[in-house]
């Protein structure tokens, strides 16, 4: 008992920002998978609906008269999405709202290039020519900016930039890993 207590008292106190980082990282592992998330927020959604719906919540719409979409009375009413009617309206707008969600059209053709590029190669081609084309002063900052890039292709960085930099600082005499 009195070995542990005196290993405790020896330790050192971690500082401040480390403890900080310590209680994120804690909270952060607490939280589900994102796909939990989702579905717990779709979840929400409908159910904050339903009970707005019952209680016929409106507001002003923000938007002047004559405004396409625009209610004749001025008046925003929130649409129930807990009954038949709102489980039509899911149904039957879900290709509309998926095709008509801009930022989702430019993510799919991004993440088909990055795949493609990676796939085939040009990727780790397009880093080792990155890399070892530096020059001996700017070797460092090259690869610290490979590494940002690499973070788009998934295992690239881990599989491709890391043992390169470490035989590239290697020959140039400095230690692999430092």
């Amino acid at each position: 008992m009195s070995s542990s207590a005196s290993i405790k008292q020896n330790s050192p106190k971690k500082p401040l920002f480390t403890r900080f980082l310590d209680t994120v990282e804690y909270l952060g592992n607490l939280l589900p998978h994102p796909i939990t998330l989702f579905a717990i927020f779709c979840l929400a959604i409908l159910v904050m609906s339903g009970i707005a719906g019952y209680f016929e919540v409106s507001v002003v719409d923000p938007r002047p008269e004559g405004a396409k979409g625009r209610a004749a009375d001025g008046m925003i009413q929130v649409v129930s999405l807990l009954n038949a009617d709102g489980l039509e309206l899911i149904v039957t707008n879900l290709v509309k709202n998926f095709v008509g969600f801009a930022p989702l059209g430019t993510v799919l053709v991004a993440m088909l290039g990055v795949a493609i590029a990676e796939y085939s190669g040009l990727l780790s081609a397009a880093m080792r020519g990155l890399v070892m084309g530096a020059s001996q002063r700017m070797v460092t900052v090259t690869v610290v900016f490979a590494g940002i890039i690499s973070n788009t292709a998934s295992e690239l960085g881990y599989v491709v930039l890391i043992p390169l930099a470490a035989m590239l600082f290697h020959s140039l005499g400095r230690h692999p890993l430092a």
